[in-house]
């Protein structure tokens, strides 16, 4: 059998490099203002805008150094040089204390921002973890403690914005608040479904449709143990975002530079080059890993019955309802799942990965970006003996992946939109 590990990589980095700050972000950036660009930056791609804002007004217009300001909160690990605008790396997917200090930082300087500065807000997936901002009468612990119960709900991720957003002094459309006597320019990459910009690092610069009702349902729903003070905050009408028509969007603009459907296009025009006929599932996906597992492999299934070489093609963010205590992400998941379906079935391979890099984890730089599958997978699942739904059972992809050889490994990417999936069928 032909090895399409090569190939299941390079469509996958053609995903990425789609997306990538260096490429995306320039052709959006305002002319300069009167007074001084101030810059914050929130999510994992968070320093590498930070470091391309800083080419396009320094070197390309020659804005004096000291017009130029701000700080790029970004997750450990991604920072990149930059001159002017402060670097922080913080915590993710579970918030510290260096994302506490940030956001605090960055609502400052948005404070300080006057009537003839740019206010120039660079957002990237993460940026809900990075830029911690707790309510007034929650601690930092018991935000961290909401985040945790969350992360572990299998609550998509626009729900665990609402509640987030219904906790925070940035969230929701209050940076903009703190800054809005300045010119604002909001420039993003979508890492959520549909490219909700209220969803975007829990949209701290645009009107927000929910509700502090929305979020105390959530709570309800997903029955989070959540500490008094939470739900006193929640109770507590001074927590409701900001809603259209607010002060605070009067000089305020968004912006979309990436999404997640142009990558994936970029995934697809890679695999039909290589021959493939195409499915095309779409950039939106969003469910369990393991049933959305079950339908791709029905459809890998059912096209090697009928003789096809077709690749199918899906973007989106699966999500995990966790109940081992194993290591892994959704992205793993759903490859671990895939392996179970297709054990024994040659001619069909698989990559699921994350395009900021990180898949799960623990917030460590080096965590795996998702895993691939293909016979190989199926031979070492043999010959090590090992039990695929164990590892299912407790959520521990990683360890099996481990053991076989199959996990993805980027490192930081630098962006973020979400996860790519692919299957070959040959």
């Amino acid at each position: 059998m032909t090895d399409r590990r090569p190939l299941l990589r390079a469509i996958f980095d053609a995903a990425i490099a789609a997306a990538h700050p260096d490429v995306v972000l320039a052709q959006h950036l305002r002319p300069a203002p009167k007074g001084r660009v101030i810059c914050l930056a929130a999510g994992k791609g968070a320093a590498a805008m930070a470091a391309a804002a800083e080419r396009h007004y320094l070197d390309e217009l020659g804005l004096p150094p000291s017009r130029l300001t701000g700080i790029a909160t970004t997750r450990h690990g991604h920072g990149v040089p930059t001159r002017r605008i402060r670097v922080v790396e913080a915590g993710h997917p579970v918030p510290d204390e260096a994302g506490l200090k940030g956001a605090a930082d960055s609502l400052l300087l948005a404070q300080d921002a006057g009537p003839d500065d740019l206010l120039l807000v660079l957002l990237s997936g993460g940026g809900s973890a990075n830029w911690i901002a707790p309510a007034a009468g929650v601690t930092f612990a018991q935000k961290q403690q909401v985040t945790r119960a969350l992360l572990r709900s299998g609550a998509p991720i626009g729900e665990i914005n609402t509640v987030r957003k219904h906790l925070s002094r940035i969230k929701g459309g209050r940076l903009a608040r703190a800054g809005q006597r300045a010119e604002i320019v909001t420039l993003a990459i979508s890492d959520v479904p549909h490219d909700d910009a209220s969803a975007i690092a829990s949209g701290p610069t645009v009107p927000d449709p929910t509700t502090l009702s929305d979020a105390r349902a959530l709570v309800a729903k997903y029955r989070l143990a959540v500490d008094d003070a939470v739900r006193a905050a929640l109770d507590d009408a001074a927590n409701e975002s900001c809603k259209p028509g607010d002060p605070a969007f009067a000089r305020a603009h968004f912006e979309l530079i990436a999404r997640p459907r142009a990558s994936l296009d970029a995934a697809i025009r890679l695999a039909r080059d290589a021959g493939y006929a195409i499915i095309d599932l779409g950039a939106d996906l969003e469910g369990e890993a393991r049933s959305v597992a079950a339908d791709h492999a029905r459809l890998a299934l059912q096209a090697r019955a009928e003789g096809k070489r077709l690749a199918i093609l899906s973007g989106g963010e699966l999500t995990v309802t966790v109940r081992g205590h194993g290591r892994g992400g959704p992205n793993q998941e759903y490859a671990l799942a895939l392996a179970d379906l297709l054990r024994d079935t040659p001619d069909i391979s698989a990559l699921a990965a994350d395009t900021d890099g990180a898949d799960g984890g623990a917030g460590s730089a080096s965590d795996p970006a998702g895993a691939m599958i293909d016979s190989a997978t199926f031979e070492k699942m043999k010959s090590l003996g090992l039990d695929v739904q164990a590892c299912l059972d407790d959520n521990d992809a990683t360890t099996f992946f481990t053991a076989t050889g199959d996990l993805v490994l980027t490192g930081p990417t630098l962006t973020n939109v979400n996860d790519i999936r692919v299957i070959l069928v040959d």
